[in-house]
């Protein structure tokens, strides 16, 4: 599996990739990433569930991802620099410490690192602790986006996997970014771990807004 299914993947995504069109947006004050420009050592986050487009509008970052140190970890490392990524793995329940020094090194080579913030198992939509943890011992900025397909599949997975369809746009949306002063004490990171929660929500909701898409709500039972 280790062996076959990594060519599998990128040899079905590279193709439907190149037909995605990406659109980015951005909060006032704020200068996105945009397609195929290098990234600097910063950090940067997104939801478990655009792993998809953003390994694509990512590929010629170089970017370093932390990733967990367990099967399916081992086979999307493996996927994963098949488009030019590199991983240091561990997570927040395995392998956390090495992780996040690894990490740093990363950032002091002048690379940018990468965390799913609500992986690898949820709950979905809640930040970890990582990012801030990392931004504390290296001073690096914390940038935050969220990518949106107009169209596609979405599993029934925890963290509603989103699988864009060919030719669809993607909305790239970032929003504000988050700042950890090295030395940052424990117990002020909480707050700035809401912090970033908040921008990564906003960057979601400014998304959904420039496609149009609304939650659906739940029809209320009649008494």
């Amino acid at each position: 599996m280790l062996a076959v299914v990594p060519r599998l993947v990128w040899a079905m995504l590279w193709p439907v990739g190149l037909t995605w069109r990406f659109e980015v947006i951005a909060e006032e004050g704020v200068t996105p990433v945009v397609y195929g420009e290098k990234a600097g050592p910063e950090i940067y986050c997104f939801w478990h569930q655009c792993v998809l487009p953003c390994t694509v509008y990512f590929r010629v970052s170089h970017a370093i991802i932390l990733i967990s140190q367990s099967f399916d970890g081992e086979l999307i490392t493996r996927i994963l620099r098949m488009f030019g990524f590199d991983a240091v793995r561990g997570s927040s329940s395995r392998g956390g410490i090495e992780g996040l020094q690894g990490l740093r090194k990363v950032i002091e080579s002048g690379t940018p690192a990468i965390f799913t913030a609500d992986g690898p198992r949820g709950p979905i939509y809640q930040t970890k602790m990582g990012p801030i943890k990392l931004a504390s011992i290296t001073g690096a900025p914390i940038g935050c986006f969220h990518l949106e397909p107009q169209r596609a599949w979405q599993l029934k997975s925890w963290d509603r996997f989103l699988i864009p369809k060919p030719f669809t746009r993607i909305c790239v949306s970032w929003a504000q970014w988050t700042h950890v002063e090295m030395g940052t004490p424990t117990e002020e990171f909480e707050a700035k771990r809401q912090q970033l929660n908040d921008s990564l929500e906003r960057a979601r909701a400014n998304a959904y807004e420039y496609f149009k898409k609304y939650p659906k709500l739940k029809p209320q039972r009649k008494n």
